[in-house]
C-alpha cells in the first residue's frame, strides 16, 4: 500500500495501467492481469488515488489506457478491479465523467464495457457512445434539455458523437439546436473531430448540414489542414487520403 515518492505518489497496483507512471515503465506485459491478482490478493488498496490527472483511482487510469488495450487486457484488468471494490466515481471524479474522459482518450471499446458493468451515462457521454436512446431522455417533448443536461454537455457530446461517427446524435442534437460550429473549449469544431475520426459519411452529414470548410480550429487549421496533419501523424488505419481528396471535392482550398 506504499506511494511512490515521485511526483505521481503512485502505489504499486497503479502501476498496473501503465499510464501516467515513467514513460519507460509504461507497458503492458502478457501476465499483467496475474500480477495485479496477486497484488490485490496481497492487500493492495484498490481506490487508492494517485496524483495523477488531477487525481486517479487504478481503475480510471486502467481505463484510459493505450497499453492495456493494444495487449488486449484491458477489460480483463477492469472486471478484475471492479470485482475487488474498484468503483466508478470518487472525490475527484464526478458521476458519469469516467465514461467522458475514455471518449478524450480515444477508448471508446473500455467505455462500453465500463456502461455494460453498471456505469452510469450523462448526456455527453450518452452522446459519444451513440446511444441515441439515452441522449433523448435528457430532452422535454418540446425539444429542450431537461434539468439533469447542461448545454455544455450537448456540446461536448455532439462533438464525441462527430469524432466517433454517431450520425443518429449527430442528426438529432442538430435537430435541438447546437451549433454545428461549436468547439467546446476543444479547440477544433465537429468537422474537425469527424475528419479527425475518419469518419467521412459524417463530414458529409455535416457539410450538407452547413458546416464550413473555412472554420479553423485553435492551431489555425482548417478541415482540409486538419486531414493532412492526422494524415502524417493520426491513426495509421485510417485513410486520410481519401478524406483529403473528399474535402476538395467539396471545395476545400
Amino acid at each position: 500500500r506504499a506511494h511512490s515518492t515521485r511526483r505521481h505518489q503512485a502505489t504499486l497496483l497503479h502501476y498496473i495501467a501503465a499510464n501516467g507512471v515513467e514513460g519507460y515503465r509504461q507497458k503492458t506485459p502478457r501476465n499483467i492481469v496475474q500480477i495485479a491478482e496477486l497484488l490485490l490478493k496481497s492487500g493492495a488498496d484498490v481506490k487508492a488515488i494517485a496524483d495523477v490527472y488531477g487525481g486517479s483511482t487504478t481503475l480510471a487510469l486502467v481505463a484510459t489506457s493505450l497499453h492495456p488495450e493494444c495487449a488486449g487486457v484491458q477489460d480483463a484488468l477492469m472486471q478484475l478491479l471492479l470485482d475487488h471494490g474498484a468503483t466508478f466515481d470518487t472525490a475527484n471524479s464526478p458521476a458519469g465523467s469516467l465514461i467522458t474522459v475514455c471518449l478524450a482518450n480515444g477508448r471508446a471499446p473500455a467505455a462500453e464495457f465500463l456502461v455494460q458493468s453498471g456505469a452510469r451515462l450523462d448526456l455527453e457521454g450518452a452522446a459519444g457512445l451513440g446511444r441515441l436512446d439515452v441522449v433523448k431522455t435528457f430532452f422535454n417533448d418540446s425539444g429542450a434539455l431537461q434539468a439533469n443536461a447542461t448545454a455544455a454537455q450537448m456540446e461536448r457530446g455532439f462533438l464525441w458523437a462527430c469524432e466517433y461517427g454517431r450520425n443518429q446524435v449527430v442528426d438529432f442534437l442538430l435537430d435541438r439546436g447546437v451549433s454545428i460550429q461549436a468547439q467546446a473549449n476543444t479547440g477544433q469544431t465537429a468537422l474537425h473531430w469527424a475528419v479527425i475520426g475518419g469518419h467521412l459519411d459524417t463530414i458529409t452529414l455535416l457539410l450538407d448540414r452547413g458546416a464550413s470548410l473555412q472554420a479553423e480550429n485553435s492551431y489555425g487549421g482548417t478541415a482540409l489542414g486538419q486531414a493532412l496533419w492526422s494524415a502524417a501523424h493520426g491513426d495509421s488505419t485510417i485513410d486520410y487520403a481519401r478524406i483529403v481528396e473528399f474535402l476538395k471535392h467539396r471545395g476545400a482550398s
